[in-house]
């Protein structure tokens, strides 16, 4: 797993990376490859099927849809099928598989038993879970995560670190933007910093915790006290 670490979370640049890996943007120069393919030259939905899963940095789920049919939406991007037949139920036997597959990815996050809950009626924390299983149900290879963390309170972030570090030990690749250190210390096993758009630093999560460039972004100065 690896976390890309914003001091200033406005301005550091991790949104557009992950927007230019899934093809929310297209690039202006460069190459972005995943596993021997040139993303920067495909479309968003065919970037999915390649096996790259993304959950936004704001919750966006139908409150009104049940827990089951919000990862149901995710599951329809590994098929041919549209969101809009798939809720018209056009192929009831697509439709049923679909449902099935989401059913799998949230018993496989903790949430089975919220299935048909209506998605607004979940606590934040589960929210950004269910987000995460919506990702999980197209079939990522790799998953990119945009401040899951951000607003949740230290329960919550327990809940989602045991998730995530479930993932990681089942084999998933996830790349991870956070700026709570706290969150991805012990989560993580390989750090990138970013500040203003440029990289400060990278490599494992002992040595960024003294790197000066890092202390310096974050505290103004290596002779503030800080617990990481």
């Amino acid at each position: 797993e690896t976390t890309l670490l914003n001091p200033d979370a406005g301005v550091a640049g991790k949104s557009t990376t992950f927007n230019l890996i899934t093809g929310v943007l297209k690039a202006t120069s460069g190459r972005v490859r995943f596993m021997n393919e040139r993303l920067d030259m495909l479309p968003a939905r065919e970037i999915s099927r390649l096996g790259v899963g993304r959950r936004f940095q704001h919750v966006e789920l139908p409150p009104t849809m049940s827990v089951l049919e919000n990862v149901a939406l995710g599951a329809h991007l590994r098929r041919k099928v549209g969101v809009a037949a798939a809720a018209l139920h056009a192929d009831r036997a697509t439709e049923a598989e679909l449902l099935n597959e989401a059913a799998v990815q949230l018993r496989r996050v903790g949430l089975g038993d919220y299935m048909h809950e209506q998605a607004g009626n979940l606590a934040l924390g589960q929210q950004r879970i269910l987000e995460i299983a919506r990702a999980l149900a197209s079939d990522p290879v790799l998953l990119l995560l945009d401040e899951p963390a951000a607003g949740l309170r230290y329960r919550e972030k327990q809940e989602l670190a045991a998730v995530l570090d479930q993932l990681r030990k089942e084999g998933m690749s996830i790349l991870l933007v956070e700026h709570d250190m706290d969150f991805v210390m012990n989560l993580t096993d390989h750090l990138v910093v970013m500040d203003f758009g440029t990289k400060i630093a990278e490599g494992k999560p002992a040595d960024i915790q003294t790197h000066p460039a890092v202390l310096e972004a974050y505290l103004g100065g290596i002779d503030d006290d800080f617990d990481f």
